[in-house]
């Protein structure tokens, strides 16, 4: 788990001083060690931050060359399955000086070149570059875990993990994209491989990218895709207890794989279904493992001590309960600067506070991430599968009257205007935006001062996957746009921010490739239950008295923080500052209505977090 930024270009690079500051930039992931190289000819150059993990020696620092000095790689993640390719290429001739999965990557793209992502189980972002071709060779697993942003203009490609870093060139501009804000307001993130900054872009997950360096030219494909589910299981013929069996060995594997480091390893255990069956899989394959759980003092309803006690307690794990200090505001403009573009989640707070927490402890943990967007764990799943069956008795033309009056009529934060809003929707062939931050009315009423660009909805759209069952199509569209652009991201800055490698056993790609490929809609969730197949499974292997109804994810009273206080005072200083970018009448009405009751405390926060961002960036319009 490292950082890298990285130029290459039609043409001789005489500014190089920018690679070292963009470097420094992301000292956080990866405070273990440094390097730079620059090619002979001064068109490429790679500068990487390393976390040492697998092999701790010096000669598994980066930037990395083969022996004939014809490859360079700068790589951030793990491939799991590094060991059992690292014999089928000793097989085959190879030689290896270290012990690192980084020296096997290089390895692997010389010997199948840009197939060689096909060959990889894990979590990474990397450049290659191959002197001999002329060509940068960039990839990006297939959950999209970990980040690479790019730049790519007149024959120059800039590239790295963190925005931040390219923001050290000198050349390029930071301008805000107006449909990428319009996106932003509406979904809670920038997906795809939009940016908030017009002209950068992220590479998607499950993609790879190559960049010519005589023509300057880049070409980008989808190397994987999910599995269309199994004939067998469409039918509903697929044997249940051979699903169950074959959920519990892929699990099994998957945490055996990640529980490899060379350095100590810990499992945030909240005492839900995903970390506790992490644990149980775990506890198979070691007597020492380390279980970490998270209190949060004066907030009983988000203190997960007790459940993750009793899983700790019955598989002997060392495990340490963590008391996290009263979140303040204060944290908010360092949370703003770290996650490159603004994200609207604010369990980012909790989440940096728990990884700053077991960072004292371990420099590798294993979290649950995956398990709902794979097993059905979203309680909106079931209220869709409910709309689906009774929207039918209700004529179209009565629903979307409904939906346009409580978009014009009802006050934004009230409760139920979302779902009155969702009676429109079209559930036999497409999907409402679940997360939806503000509705095009509400946004073009904070966008009045402003050229507003509305591609939201079409957006959104256009991304809904084509998939007859509901529950099949909710759950891909989770995977590809919730998980990939907003959990993950959040996992990734917050663990990041405090040095922290995090890993997701449930985003192993045999189980990602079981999940919507084998398991039928019907073992996932319905209208009464979720998680099914997976629940099954805790039955198994956890003690009796497991809660096996508990849904509990990182969350805030940012509501009650909002009443009075540091966040409060933070809120109006921000949004009723006279440079604020969204139109003050409109911000009045949400902060009314916050003090009102209705629930717009995760809409203020998405707007103080954008300003926040802009300011540290000098962002402009």
């Amino acid at each position: 788990m490292c950082g890298f930024v990285g130029i290459a270009s039609i043409s001789v690079q005489t500014s190089r001083t920018w690679l070292s500051y963009g470097n420094n930039e992301m000292f956080h992931r990866g405070p273990d060690g440094q390097g730079e190289w620059w090619s002979k000819d001064g068109r490429v150059g790679l500068a990487h931050r390393r976390l040492s993990v697998i092999d701790l020696s010096d000669s598994a620092n980066q930037p990395m060359h083969n022996i004939e000095c014809t490859l360079s790689i700068v790589f951030n993640g793990e491939i799991y399955n590094f060991r059992e390719l690292r014999v089928e290429l000793e097989i085959k001739g190879y030689k290896f000086l270290t012990s690192s999965d980084t020296e096997v990557l290089l390895a692997a793209y010389c010997e199948w070149g840009k197939n060689c992502v096909s060959h990889f189980n894990g979590m990474f972002a990397f450049a290659i570059y191959d002197a001999q071709d002329q060509v940068l060779f960039l990839a990006r697993d297939r959950a999209g875990e970990k980040p690479l942003f790019y730049h790519h203009l007149n024959g120059v490609l800039h590239f790295s993990s963190e925005l931040k870093a390219l923001f050290s060139a000198p050349t390029l501009k930071k301008k805000i994209d107006l449909e990428s804000l319009d996106c932003y307001l509406a979904m809670g993130y920038v997906p795809g491989d939009r940016c908030m900054i017009k002209g950068f872009n992220k590479l998607p997950p499950a993609h790879a990218m190559q960049f010519d360096l005589k023509s300057g030219k880049t070409k980008i494909w989808r190397y994987w895709k999910l599995p269309e589910l199994h004939e067998a299981s469409v039918q509903g013929v697929e044997n249940e207890a051979d699903l169950l069996d074959e959920l519990e060995a892929l699990l099994e594997s998957s945490v055996e794989r990640q529980l490899v480091a060379d350095v100590p390893v810990g499992i945030l255990l909240s005492g839900g279904v995903d970390s506790s069956l992490i644990t149980a899989m775990a506890a198979r394959k070691s007597s020492h493992i380390q279980t970490f759980s998270i209190g949060f003092p004066g907030h009983g309803k988000i203190d997960e001590t007790g459940h993750a006690r009793l899983v700790a307690e019955h598989f002997g794990t060392q495990h340490t309960e963590l008391m996290a200090e009263p979140a303040s505001a204060s944290l908010l403009p360092m949370l703003a600067k770290q996650f490159d573009e603004p994200m609207v989640d604010s369990s980012m707070i909790p989440s940096f506070l728990v990884s700053q927490l077991v960072r004292k402890h371990c420099k590798v943990a294993l979290g649950g991430d995956g398990g709902d967007e794979l097993f059905g764990g979203y309680g909106h799943y079931s209220r869709l599968l409910w709309m689906q069956k009774r929207l039918g008795f209700i004529p179209y033309p009565l629903r979307s009257s409904i939906a346009f009056a409580a978009e014009k009529l009802l006050p934004v934060g009230m409760k139920g205007r979302n779902w009155l809003q969702f009676l429109s929707s079209d559930l036999e062939n497409n999907l409402p935006l679940i997360t939806t931050r503000f509705d095009l009315t509400t946004r073009c009423k904070l966008m009045k001062n402003h050229n507003f660009h509305n591609i939201a909805e079409a957006l959104v759209k256009s991304r809904v996957p084509s998939q007859h069952d509901l529950l099949q199509r909710s759950t891909r569209m989770d995977f590809e746009n919730y998980l990939a652009e907003d959990l993950l991201v959040k996992v990734d800055r917050s663990s990041m921010l405090n040095s922290l490698e995090m890993r997701s056993p449930f985003l192993d790609q045999h189980l990602i490739e079981f999940a919507f490929g084998k398991v039928p809609s019907k073992l996932k969730a319905n209208i009464l239950q979720k998680k099914i197949l997976l629940k099954r499974l805790t039955e198994r292997v956890l003690p009796s008295s497991f809660d096996r109804q508990r849904k509990q994810g990182f969350s805030i009273p940012l509501t009650e923080w909002l009443k009075d206080g540091k966040f409060r005072e933070l809120f109006i200083d921000v949004l009723r500052d006279s440079h604020c970018t969204f139109d003050t009448q409109a911000v009045n009405n949400l902060l009314v209505g916050q003090d009102r009751g209705y629930n717009n405390s995760e809409r203020l926060f998405a707007l103080v977090l954008f300003e926040l961002w802009r300011r540290e960036y000098g962002v402009s319009f």
